[in-house]
């Protein structure tokens, strides 16, 4: 089979990412091979890419969002069968610790990040994959392989954000930092599907634009140095000057600090990354005085990521796809991710060279 496959780290992934021919995988008793129709590119393949901020196992496949068909089933595996359409669940445990056990997977002290962590040659950017049932979730025939493989791991992070962690309650006012992102896309949609009054971010005019077509009620640009009062203004033009109920923050160092500010009292953060830096301050006033709530977050559990998949198939998620490139020439979706020149996800094609 043919497969994305790198063997040292490089910043530039057009020097090292090149198409293998490997040996299609050798699946264990509870596993299944998935022919893979679609992968979609995510900001660690490019950590794995650079070997940084951890060393990822060499030689490496990347990608830890595909969906396709299974071709075949272990002797252990109970509810999935050949020809079932499917979508990964990255988020791998060890499923038998207490929080594990306890529906926290995203805890697990053995947790991984499949086609991030996992290896060597064991990642999405393959014509042929294997994944554990209990990391393989089916998708309904009207869910394409595209949208399924778009929304599987920021679709589950988001929902887990917003719905398992903040529990989000319609009606109330939530703002989506960085909304032009793959997670904020599916953040707006996500708070819009609880009724949601939804303030949303972005980098641009282009993209604050596209923010509002995905559902924001109102967008500003959080590069703009004031952009945390023009956020008071619009809490103001809809009569609640106390401040949002919910902030999805994953911007990190640049904006953190205000947006704890803009939280009403009791209100929560919930935060998932930190991408302009993790060093941030806070005003410690605001978290007492405001009895504020400030969470943490990172994937989400095979349960939430069915309910994204779900939705999917109602046509209340709809994945914003920008790119889809054919499998020869996949590693031009690592520059753009990496220049951060798209909107929506970028998609790679491995059956297709």
């Amino acid at each position: 089979m043919k497969a994305a496959v790198f063997r040292e780290y490089n910043k530039d992934p057009t020097k090292v990412v090149k198409i293998e021919d490997i040996d299609v995988p050798k699946i264990k008793p509870n596993e299944v091979l998935i022919k893979v129709e679609s992968a979609s590119y995510n900001y660690n393949d490019l950590w794995a890419i650079w070997g940084e901020p951890v060393k990822t196992p060499l030689p490496h496949i990347s990608g830890s969002d595909v969906a396709g068909t299974v071709v075949e089933v272990g002797s252990d595996v109970l509810k999935l069968k050949v020809g079932d359409r499917v979508v990964s669940h990255s988020n791998m445990s060890c499923r038998v610790c207490d929080a594990c056990t306890s529906g926290r997977e995203y805890d697990c002290n053995d947790r991984q990040i499949w086609g991030f962590q996992t290896g060597p040659l064991w990642g999405g950017f393959a014509q042929y994959t294997r994944l554990p049932e209990v990391n393989v979730v089916k998708i309904a025939d009207n869910v394409s392989f595209h949208d399924a493989a778009a929304v599987s791991m920021v679709g589950m992070t988001s929902w887990h954000m917003l719905v398992g962690r903040a529990k989000i309650k319609p009606g109330q006012t939530v703002l989506i930092m960085g909304g032009g992102s793959g997670v904020g896309m599916v953040g707006i949609q996500i708070s819009k599907l609880y009724n949601c009054t939804v303030i949303a971010t972005a980098g641009n005019k282009d993209k604050m634009d596209k923010c509002l077509g995905l559902g924001a009620d109102y967008v500003v640009n959080h590069r703009e140095a004031d952009w945390y009062k023009k956020v008071r203004g619009v809490l103001k033009e809809i009569n609640q000057p106390g401040g949002v109920d919910v902030v999805f923050e994953h911007i990190g160092k640049s904006t953190f600090p205000q947006e704890v500010g803009l939280l009403k009292m009791g209100g929560t953060l919930v935060a998932t990354g930190a991408t302009t830096g993790y060093d941030s301050t806070i005003d410690l006033r605001y978290l007492f005085f405001k009895g504020t709530n400030l969470l943490g977050s990172t994937q989400g559990t095979k349960a939430e990521l069915e309910q994204v998949v779900h939705w999917v198939s109602k046509g209340k998620i709809k994945p914003v796809i920008d790119t889809t490139l054919p499998f020869s020439d996949m590693v031009k979706g690592h520059v753009m991710m990496a220049e951060a020149q798209q909107f929506g996800k970028i998609l790679t094609t491995p059956q297709k060279l």
